[in-house]
């Protein structure tokens, strides 16, 4: 999956949008305002999602492409080399890291999204 595909894909979850609060080349995905997704436009072939800390864990040890993500808090964090991970890995990554995110979020807010 190249950084185009996974942006898309991002983009494509309910109310997700994407900006660059942090400089002009670290593009983050959030939904309801908190970040799912992460990515630095000087080196895309990284991406970072949220995780839950066990998951987090078993992916690490599974896949040698799935390491803690740098500037994140490790415990929740794992950074995807997308290029060289299969495509539904890292979609499902993206899905989950969405859907941690909206877990956490006021119950009144999740029942619009379902949860």
């Amino acid at each position: 999956m190249n950084i185009e595909e996974a942006r898309l894909y991002c983009l494509s979850k309910e109310n997700a949008t994407e900006d660059f609060p942090f400089d002009d080349t670290t593009l983050v995905f959030r939904v309801e305002g908190k970040i799912f997704a992460c990515v630095s436009l000087l080196d895309t072939s990284w991406f970072c999602v949220k995780c839950d800390p066990e998951r987090a864990i078993t992916l690490r040890e599974e896949w040698q492409q799935i390491d803690p993500a740098w500037h994140w808090n490790k415990k929740y964090w794992n950074q995807l080399d997308i290029e060289h991970l299969p495509d539904e890995l890292v979609r499902q990554c993206i899905d989950h890291s969405y859907d941690e995110v909206l877990r956490k979020l006021p119950k009144k807010i999740r029942l619009k999204y379902g949860k």
